[in-house]
């Protein structure tokens, strides 16, 4: 190892899925895998996904759900994320389960459905408070109808009504029933209209974990199942899952300095006292966030040390003490078993988890750690 390596254990992610399906009750799991699953490689993670009892996977954009089928997967996938300008077609061809928001979305998917003379599979996308993708409250009667008249004309089946939660990772926020009870009043204009759903979803990874009453018939976990938990465990035990991804990469150079030294650019780290400084072979090119300077640590011969001033492009330096055993060719851990977790460095550059690991996951995962 010369440079950073990100690597991924896929079996945690199915043991992950396991874990979460037992939270999930009588309830299926859709395994959220999309932007790559987070990071950790989008075919193999959907593969571990299944191999843990998914029944579902989920992208927001239509080329991996396409990328999915590609590679050899069978099962149901949905994919939400699109305007009027989707790969209908090529979507229903591909027998994937499509979100609709709008009125115009919806004409595209009847149009390409008639086209191929098949009813293409609809789950109908609330916006009970997000304010993001979903269709307004006072236009969902609107379109409710445009989807009634079309699967009466045989273009689509209405097999599901989902919505997204804006505070599940702060149980108890008043956000949440507020949310339900919007989503339980959508629910029921689609009963009115004579819609038999197959699925009502609005679980995601929190509301997996501490709602069960919002299960309904799917949930939706993505985070958890890359062994992050959204809320604090109240039995300090992580829910039982595990990180998936790990990175690492290479002490390339160490050597003695004097107090006083300035180190990388813009000397924002001075040495204190006569040190050892360590230099890491990974910088912003590779995903390490350049706000981590004086900031985040890593671990080294089962050692934490801060990154010693400015991250560079390729490179960082830390700041290994004045009595120290590290050599050249000592793996630095950024993340993973015995080092920080992704959640430690989101904590300390003030953002989330989900962020650093779709950040390093930008290296394309190498395989099973």
């Amino acid at each position: 190892m010369s440079a950073l390596e990100v690597t991924v254990d896929y079996g945690a992610i199915t043991h992950n899925v396991e874990v979460l399906r037992r939270h999930a009750g009588g309830a299926a799991l859709l395994a959220v895998v999309k932007a790559g699953a987070y990071g950790h490689g989008l075919v193999p993670a959907a593969a571990a996904a299944r191999a843990g009892g998914a029944a579902w996977l989920g992208v927001a954009q239509p080329y991996e759900a396409l990328r999915l089928r590609e590679a050899g997967d069978t099962g149901r996938i949905l994919t939400w994320l699109y305007g009027p300008s989707l790969p209908a077609r090529d979507l229903i061809a591909a027998d994937v389960d499509v979100s609709c928001s709008s009125i115009e979305v919806l004409d595209v998917i009847v149009a390409e459905a008639r086209a191929a003379g098949t009813a293409a599979r609809v789950h109908i996308c609330v916006d009970t408070g997000l304010s993001r993708e979903g269709v307004a409250r006072s236009e969902l009667g609107a379109l409710l109808d445009r989807a009634v008249e079309a699967q009466g004309a045989g273009a689509v089946r209405v097999v599901g009504m989902w919505s997204h939660l804006a505070w599940a990772d702060a149980p108890g926020h008043p956000t949440i029933d507020a949310q339900a009870d919007v989503f339980r009043e959508a629910l029921a204009l689609a009963s009115a209209r004579g819609l038999d759903l197959e699925v009502r979803h609005l679980a995601n990874s929190a509301c997996t974990l501490t709602r069960p009453d919002l299960h309904f018939d799917l949930v939706r976990p993505g985070i958890a199942i890359y062994g992050l938990p959204p809320v604090p465990d109240p039995a300090g035990k992580r829910f039982g899952l595990r990180a998936a991804m790990a990175v690492r990469s290479e002490v390339i150079l160490v050597k003695d300095v004097a107090a006083g030294e300035g180190v990388s650019y813009g000397h924002d780290y001075v040495t204190a006292m006569p040190t050892t400084l360590g230099l890491i072979s990974a910088g912003y090119a590779d995903g390490v966030f350049r706000a981590a300077g004086n900031r985040a640590e890593v671990e080294i011969r089962g050692r934490r040390h801060r990154i010693a001033g400015r991250v560079c492009m390729d490179q960082f330096v830390v700041d290994l003490g004045p009595v120290t055993d590290v050599v050249a060719g000592d793996v630095a851990t950024l993340i993973g078993p015995g080092g920080p977790t992704a959640t430690e460095w989101a904590d300390v550059l003030d953002t989330i988890d989900y962020e650093v690991v779709c950040r390093f996951g930008g290296l394309r995962p190498k395989g099973a750690a």
